[in-house]
């Protein structure tokens, strides 16, 4: 039995109407001097599209409540399709094939085979480390 229940729905607070709106006006800025570092002209649409997110962020921000909940979920989706192709392919692309190079080298990087005629796993250190009264507030 899993300790864990992934079937609940997660509760994810987003930004605020205002910081939304901000970032995406930023957003479009970028969007439209990218072309300038190209020898291009500057996108004249994405700088109307960013001074109406600036002045909605500051004049009514409420007005961006309903796309800033949309970005989320739209974000919360991603995060659940990305996320695990993500680690799978980072899984059997990376972390399996060492694994198997390490077992076919006969490597135990953490000594984790059984040695039937050890009378302890314990390792000791050299030199020692700090003395134990070091430790004491740690925190």
């Amino acid at each position: 039995m899993a300790h864990e229940d992934l079937t609940r729905e997660e509760h994810v607070e987003g930004s605020s109407d205002r910081s939304f709106g901000f970032v995406f006006a930023v957003v479009f800025v970028i969007i439209a001097v990218w072309p300038l570092w190209y020898g291009g002209g500057l996108r004249w649409w994405s700088v109307g599209v960013a001074g109406a997110f600036a002045v909605v962020a500051v004049v009514i921000p409420r007005v961006l409540a309903a796309p800033n909940r949309l970005w989320m979920k739209l974000g919360i989706l991603l995060g659940k399709i990305v996320s695990p192709i993500a680690l799978g392919i980072l899984f059997y692309l990376v972390f399996l094939p060492i694994g198997l190079l390490m077992r076919l080298a006969g490597k135990d990087p953490l000594k984790l085979k059984r040695d039937a005629a050890a009378t302890s796993y314990w390792v000791d250190r050299e030199p020692p480390g700090p003395p134990p009264t070091s430790m004491t507030n740690q925190f």
